[in-house]
């Protein structure tokens, strides 16, 4: 299995690919841990895709505690980074790097507000209506932390988890604009940074009447 258009970094991006990146509008962003414990399962691999499907998959060393390269991206005010469940990355970004992404697009909320047809509202779900493709998510459990010996599998999965982003991002904004709730999203993004901010406390329900 060969991945095109695909390169791997080791702790950072290179000067060169964080200019290359730097000149877009919008970013395609996904991360791989451990687990989906934030505090215990350590970030592995953050993956990112230009909007001409140019994807880089940094890995990161148990214990890293600085991507400044990475960090000047994600915190650059100009370039709209999309996430697919931005609550969760965006939270792994900022417990082990202090990153503040922003401004933050989230596909998974966009589809929820969009797509109130259906409660299928996964990654792969969301491919294969809106692109017609069906991903392969076999990869999706398997362990992240030894990044020298990343499967060729692994490595495709962690490409196709961004590659369609941007497209999709296009598509479900039409949806939203179309019914009315393009404002709405947009506000549901703004609140993104404390619910993150809410998890790395460890505040659960503290919108519940419990």
């Amino acid at each position: 299995m060969t991945v095109t258009n695909f390169q791997v970094c080791d702790r950072d991006l290179d000067l060169d690919t964080l200019h290359r990146y730097q000149n877009a509008e919008t970013l395609a962003i996904d991360t791989e841990t451990m687990g989906l414990v934030l505090g215990r399962d350590r970030l592995c691999l953050v993956q990112i895709c230009d909007p001409q499907g140019f994807v880089t998959a940094i890995r990161i060393e148990q214990g890293q505690i600085e991507a400044p390269h990475l960090k000047t991206l994600m915190e650059d005010p100009k370039i709209t980074k999309i996430f697919h469940y931005a609550r969760f990355d965006i939270a792994q970004l900022k417990y082990t790097f202090g990153i503040l992404t922003q401004p933050i697009f989230c596909t998974k909320i966009a589809s929820k507000l969009a797509r109130t047809y259906t409660s299928s509202h996964g990654l792969k779900a969301l491919v294969q209506e809106l692109e017609k493709i069906e991903l392969d998510k076999s990869s999706q459990s398997s362990d992240w932390g030894n990044p020298d010996n990343l499967s060729p599998e692994q490595l495709s999965y962690a490409a196709n988890d961004v590659r369609y982003l941007i497209s999709l991002r296009q598509k479900l904004l039409q949806m939203l604009e179309r019914e009315g709730r393009l404002e709405l999203v947009y506000r549901c993004f703004d609140c993104l940074p404390v619910l993150t901010d809410l998890d790395i406390l460890q505040f659960q329900d503290i919108f519940e009447h419990k």
